[in-house]
């Protein structure tokens, strides 16, 4: 299943990335993003050259983070609609519901992610896994705002990289490989989460050792 835009009225330049995207889908699943997929996926959307660089100044990876971002979108419609209840049910299928959106389109998938490992194309990558674990965490309702926002999404974004590869390479019924390999992450990360909150529970109630060693090397403050 190809994610479709979710903005009713695009931009004309947005309009002319999501004509590249469509064009550039079919001949991407058998001869890679490349920038002849980029020529043939112009001439197919009737694009000029000068449109083409203008709106895609650099070339494939503009397309296929579109299409990554459609996808985002497209997820993100489908996971507020279903809401799960438990935290890592909501994790879970915010993942699952994002990969969904590869359906059909496995191939150009698995050739999109190793496009974006090449040189050029390994920071745009991690970005682009950055946002779809932010799409994610803003999805399920994550209102976060101090170090644990990095934390989940630097978590997330590992999980769901992983995740991406085990679902390309999963051809068991309904994906369950991928699902159970799913699921033994986001216990992993709920057992640690756990475990972090036990320590900070319990280092409340420890004096403040940095206050200690001031005092031991200057002397006990005088009270006021």
């Amino acid at each position: 299943m190809t994610a479709k835009a979710q903005n009713s009225a695009p931009s004309r330049a947005q309009a002319a990335r999501d004509a590249l995207v469509d064009a550039a889908l079919p001949n991407a699943a058998f001869d890679g993003w490349s920038e002849a997929t980029l020529a043939q996926a112009a001439r197919d959307a009737g694009l000029s050259e000068g449109e083409v660089q203008l709106y895609c100044p650099a070339g494939i990876l503009d397309v296929i983070e579109t299409w990554t971002r459609r996808c985002d979108d497209a997820a993100r419609a489908e996971i507020e609609a279903n809401p799960a209840n438990r935290i890592r049910d909501k994790v879970s299928q915010g993942v699952l519901l994002r990969l969904a959106q590869y359906d059909g389109e496995e191939e150009a998938a698995a050739r999109a992610r190793a496009r974006l490992l090449l040189p050029d194309g390994i920071d745009r990558g991690a970005r682009l896994i950055w946002a779809t674990s932010h799409m994610i965490w803003s999805a399920i309702g994550d209102t976060s705002t101090d170090g644990n926002f990095y934390s989940k999404r630097a978590i997330l974004s590992g999980v769901y990289a992983s995740t991406f590869a085990i679902w390309l390479e999963d051809d068991s019924e309904d994906r369950a490989k991928t699902a159970e390999f799913l699921g033994r992450r986001i216990d992993n990360i709920m057992q640690f989460e756990k475990a972090k909150g036990q320590v900070r529970k319990l280092t409340k109630t420890l004096p403040d050792l940095t206050a200690m060693m001031g005092d031991l090397r200057y002397g006990m403050r005088r009270a006021k």
